[in-house]
């Protein structure tokens, strides 16, 4: 059984983040540092939530198929299992997430920040997704 509240807590506060970014009266009131720092904290959470994500996926598939059976795949290969054994449902979207992260990790810039918080925008939905078919399947 794998314990699963740092990923719940990793997105409740990418959640959290999230919702104090989208918020036109809260960001309204902010001055463009302060917006700036919200979203890289957007940014923050999402990276680290996403690395969390496919480091339970892995943990999971290794319980459940045996640690010989996804130990050296590729995260795009993890995504795949994942997909077969129904714990994520747009492999697309995960691939799309891979590269954003892996864009973070190498270039930062406005441009490059804005395309990573649109990304984790559309994220949060599929990390709850992957966090509540865990919690159904954890046993």
């Amino acid at each position: 059984m794998l314990n699963l509240s740092s990923l719940k807590l990793a997105t409740t506060s990418l959640k959290s983040s999230l919702a104090v970014a989208l918020s036109d009266a809260e960001m309204g009131k902010m001055s463009p540092a302060a917006k700036e720092t919200i979203i890289a904290g957007v940014i923050q959470n999402f990276e680290f939530t996403y690395e969390l994500c496919w480091k339970f996926l892995k943990r999971f598939l290794g319980n459940e198929l045996g640690s010989n059976y996804v130990d050296g795949v590729s995260r795009k290969e993890l995504f795949r299992l994942g997909t077969e054994h129904h714990l994520i449902s747009n492999i697309d979207n995960w691939f799309k997430y891979h590269d954003s992260r892996n864009e973070t990790s190498h270039t930062y810039d406005k441009t490059t920040a804005q395309e990573v918080f649109e990304v984790a925008t559309k994220f949060i939905k599929d990390a709850e997704e992957l966090l509540a078919n865990l919690e159904k399947r954890n046993h």
